[in-house]
Formats: structure tokens, C-alpha cells, sequence
């Protein structure tokens, strides 16, 4: 939860100056991006976690990330700020934030559909339509996990929202109702 509030208003700020420049959808995948690689890469991540070296080091080394990773100038600044700050070990939560600041402000919710299978581009738009007037007639952007433990069907996760549609899920509604009746 700290992490959170410490990141907060730095994604503020940068969602504030990127929908400024109209480059909200830009920043936001790119900030995405630079978190996971740095929560992915070990060196990085422990590179900006070590209190002894210099904040002019760590912004050095996050601009050259920037520079080799191809980012905007305005996430390549944001970058070297977090690091030189040593806030490099809150980008995800940054990142988390930010998305949230644009779906709200673009009008989009995001769900995560567990399947067993992948789905078809077909299920996909179906599902998508039938989540956005569930949800409000707001885009839904899916987010797809193929559970291969799962025996069929689909369960649908946004915010506090949870439809289980899954096959479990119907055996176990009909086992307490068979149980109880």
C-alpha cells in the first residue's frame, strides 16, 4: 500500500504533462514496458535498490536505458526523475496508476478473462460487447490468461466485479443446490 501512495502523485504528473502533449496512449505503454523490464531484470532492479550509489549514477544508467529502449523524451525524463530520486523500485505501481488515470479519463475498464482455451477473435468482440453493457457502455480492453487447469468455460474479473461462467463454477452452483434442496 505505501508503494501505491508513493506513486501516485508521480503518475499524476506525468499523466497530467502527457495528455498535455497527446501522448497519453504513448506513455502509457511505455512506462508499462520500462516496469516490467525493469521488475524482470534482476541487475537492473537491484542496480537502483542500492542506497550507496550516487543518484547521479542511476540517472545516468536510466537514461541509457531509455536511450537503448527507444523511449520518448518525455518517459526517457520521467525515467531519469524516478531513478535519481530513488523511486525506480515503485515503477509498477507508477505504471499500474498511470493506466488507471487513462482508462478512467478515456472512458475504459479493464477486464481479465481466465479460459481454457484461447479465444476466438469472434468470442473475443462477443465477450467485449456483452462486458461493455454490463459494465456501463464503457470500452473493455480483455486481458486474456489461458488456465489450462481449467475444465471449460470462462471467468471474468473487473474491479469488484467477478462473472463465472467457468464449468467449476456451474458444477459447484448445482452442488449446493442440490445439497440444500
Amino acid at each position: 500500500m505505501k508503494q501505491r501512495r508513493a506513486a501516485a502523485p508521480y503518475a499524476k504528473a506525468l499523466f497530467a504533462l502527457a495528455k498535455e502533449r497527446n501522448q497519453t496512449e504513448l506513455v502509457g505503454r511505455e512506462l508499462g514496458d520500462v516496469a516490467a523490464t525493469f521488475e524482470s531484470v534482476a541487475e537492473l532492479r537491484d542496480f537502483f535498490a542500492r542506497p550507496w550509489i550516487p543518484a547521479t549514477a542511476k540517472r545516468t544508467v536510466a537514461t541509457e536505458v531509455a536511450q537503448r529502449s527507444g523511449l520518448s523524451t518525455l518517459t526517457s525524463d520521467f525515467l531519469a526523475l524516478v531513478a535519481a530520486r530513488g523511486r525506480a523500485d515503485h515503477l509498477q505501481a507508477m505504471a499500474q496508476k498511470y493506466q488507471e488515470l487513462a482508462d478512467k479519463d478515456l472512458g475504459r475498464v479493464r477486464a481479465r478473462v481466465r479460459t481454457a482455451v484461447p479465444l476466438t477473435d469472434d468470442e473475443r468482440r462477443m465477450l467485449s460487447g456483452k462486458l461493455a453493457q454490463a459494465l456501463g457502455d464503457r470500452q473493455v480492453v480483455l486481458e486474456e490468461v489461458v488456465d489450462r487447469a481449467m475444465l471449460g468455460g470462462f471467468i471474468v474479473e473487473s474491479g469488484s466485479v467477478v462473472l463465472d461462467g467457468s464449468l467449476e463454477g456451474q458444477l459447484d452452483r448445482m452442488r449446493h443446490r442440490l445439497a440444500g434442496g
